[in-house]
């Protein structure tokens, strides 16, 4: 029955995808879905895309290694990043009316800081697609009682969300996304009614949780420990801001309050949430203390099977069908997004420049061209790294922290950022950062706390010393993107 549902499952997401490509008529319907997402799809598709694998396996995981310390990138430095966007970004991204947030760099700067800076976006997404096909690989296996492989799960899985993403662009991002929140919200809350009367109620979860530590949330010991606490959370906080996920879902909304509001209820939804996986892990190792054996496993990924062999083990069938519906939800609608996001500005930021009088059909063949191409790389990738995902969704915004966060921020609040500046931050950011990765891992100084620095230095001296006067007017004008393939 439960391989069934999931088989149904699967069929309906996809479904709805496909009937989501009817509304698709130019790359800009591809891409923002026509700017004309209402308050409650643009909250869900916020909040569904955020919601992820790693919220649901590695997140809560992690929580009942570590406690909350161990995890302040991700619920909170997440959640931050999405109240800093709905506050400082999102009214300025909606009134350029841009197709992609590399547009902004083009716009503000010039096109070699619009093609580097979409290069790195674009690279960062890597360890974020590949976690949520890790996930999907890692479901089937469990489902299939190991006779689907791990790595064959991964590819079944990218197959499938490639499959629906393919046609419909960002509206089957949405609908799939609105579609699968409820999916998430209801079998999550079920879930976690069962799982915490098995443990003995949540009262005695919570008292068991805070007995071990699990709440301290500050490091206890010197600088290096308050660093690297910090490090990670700003990783997410404003590392995550340049993506173009979180782009597209403000510039998608139908107008501009709508972008705001959105943005801030699907972090607040996201963050209320987040704890309701890692209440059921907990409740979990109450369950079965045998489960903590799987943190001293070698591959780092098999923490992560906390859940699913909890809710396969001792759980009626109704409960592992609402559990593995809120988690295939968590993890396609996360999928898409991360697919759909990087395919857009490697398409529009770093391809288009080359070929400028492409037709928009020709853009919109070069669009899903490049969707299979990146999702084979995301593949790849998932196949051969044996991180959690939350350490590679940790490691995605390293790349966009220290490479674009600077020269976005500066450009829209400095009106001396220019051109020197943006190129000298982008320089000395990534390669400070890749230095430390390579030769600092001794250091006290966290590689991505270093490129930040120095990206803001780059910033700093290059835009003084130059004077070369930015296009700030511009930037801040309303913008047309183009339908038609001109830029």
């Amino acid at each position: 029955m439960l391989i069934a549902f999931v088989v149904l499952y699967l069929v309906v997401s996809i479904g709805i995808g496909l009937w989501a490509a009817k509304r698709v008529h130019n790359s800009r319907d591809y891409l923002v879905a026509g700017r004309s997402l209402p308050l409650y799809i643009t909250t869900a598709t916020v909040f569904a895309t955020w919601f992820g694998a790693e919220t649901v396996l590695s997140v809560s995981a992690t929580f009942a290694k570590d406690g909350l310390g161990g995890i302040i990138a991700d619920p909170f430095g997440s959640s931050f990043c999405l109240l800093f966007v709905a506050l400082f970004f999102a009214r300025h991204f909606y009134r350029m009316d841009l197709l992609t947030i590399g547009d902004f760099y083009r716009k503000r700067y010039n096109k070699p800081v619009e093609v580097i800076t979409s290069l790195a976006i674009t690279a960062s997404y890597l360890g974020w697609t590949s976690a949520q096909m890790t996930a999907l690989g890692l479901a089937f296996s469990v489902l299939s009682g190991g006779a689907v492989s791990l790595n064959t799960g991964i590819v079944i899985g990218a197959a499938i969300v490639l499959g629906y993403t393919i046609w419909g662009g960002m509206w089957s991002v949405a609908l799939t996304d609105l579609f699968q929140s409820v999916t998430i919200i209801v079998g999550l809350l079920f879930v976690a009614w069962l799982v915490g009367d098995m443990a003995g109620g949540a009262g005695k979860v919570v008292a068991a949780a805070s007995e071990a530590g699990k709440f301290e949330f500050w490091p206890r010991s010197g600088a290096k420990e308050w660093l690297a606490f910090a490090a990670a959370w700003l990783t997410l906080a404003i590392g995550s801001i340049p993506q173009q996920d979180v782009f597209q879902r403000v510039t998608s909304a139908k107008d501009e309050k709508t972008a705001v509001r959105g943005s801030l209820l699907g972090g607040l939804i996201y963050f209320t949430f987040a704890f309701v996986p890692i209440f059921i892990a907990y409740s979990a190792l109450l369950i079965d203390p045998s489960m903590e054996k799987l943190f001293a496993d070698p591959d780092a990924r098999e923490v992560q099977r906390i859940l699913p062999n909890l809710i396969l083990e001792r759980t009626p069938v109704w409960a592992q069908v609402m559990f593995f519906g809120a988690l295939l939800s968590a993890i396609l609608s996360t999928a898409s997004g991360a697919l759909i996001a990087p395919t857009a500005i490697c398409t529009e930021n770093v391809l288009r420049p080359f070929f400028p009088h492409m037709s928009d059909r020709q853009f919109m063949l070069t669009l899903r061209i490049v969707l299979v191409t990146f999702t084979l790389a995301a593949l790849l990738f998932a196949l051969n790294s044996r991180s959690t995902m939350y350490e590679m969704v940790q490691s995605a915004y390293k790349v966009t922290l220290v490479g674009a966060f600077v020269p976005l921020a500066a450009g829209i609040y400095w009106k001396r950022a220019n051109i020197g500046g943006a190129i000298m931050s982008i320089v000395l950011g990534l390669s400070s950062w890749g230095a430390m990765e390579i030769w600092g891992a001794e250091s006290m100084w966290p590689a991505q706390l270093v490129g930040l620095g120095f990206a803001i230095a780059g910033m700093l001296v290059g835009s003084l010393v130059t004077r070369v006067p930015g296009h700030t007017d511009a930037a801040l004008a309303p913008h047309h993107a183009p339908t038609g393939g001109q830029r």
